[in-house]
């Protein structure tokens, strides 16, 4: 193979952190700098952010994993998104920096695979876009970028 054909070669990149729910998912990232307040910032029936001044209004995150700094806002925040578990428009799996009960209670009751306290900033490695494979129960997040197949 010459050089050019292997510059085209998807990149996988693995991080390691800690299992805050376990299970598997992969699909597409969706990533914000910007913590998710989820009671009055997402509308759970759309699975998508509604708060005014978020980097991801209007953006949805069903069937994404979401990567985010954490939750802010109430303890509404673990109803809110166990509502999106309710109604089909949950984030497929959770990648998050901060660790608060909110977040924690909000992954059980949405029943998708958490991962936390990675060993590199997701926010910095991660892209909206990248094809994304969590395993909650070994607490490792896989990234590929380039084309999947």
């Amino acid at each position: 193979m010459n050089a050019a054909a292997n510059s085209t070669a998807p990149l996988t990149i693995t991080l390691r952190g800690r299992k805050v729910v376990g299970g598997y998912a992969e699909g597409e990232a969706l990533v914000t700098n910007d913590t998710i307040s989820g009671w009055g910032g997402i509308d759970p029936m759309k699975g998508t952010v509604i708060e005014t001044r978020h980097e991801l209004r209007g953006q949805t995150f069903k069937d994404k994993v979401l990567v985010f700094p954490g939750a802010k806002g109430s303890s509404g925040w673990s109803a809110a998104f166990h509502l999106t578990r309710l109604t089909g428009t949950a984030p497929l799996a959770l990648i998050f920096n901060e660790m608060t009960t909110k977040i924690a209670l909000g992954a059980v009751v949405m029943r998708v695979p958490a991962v936390t306290d990675l060993d590199q900033d997701p926010l910095r490695i991660i892209q909206t876009g990248d094809w994304v494979t969590v395993d909650g129960d070994r607490g490792i997040v896989a990234i590929r970028r380039g084309p999947r197949g």
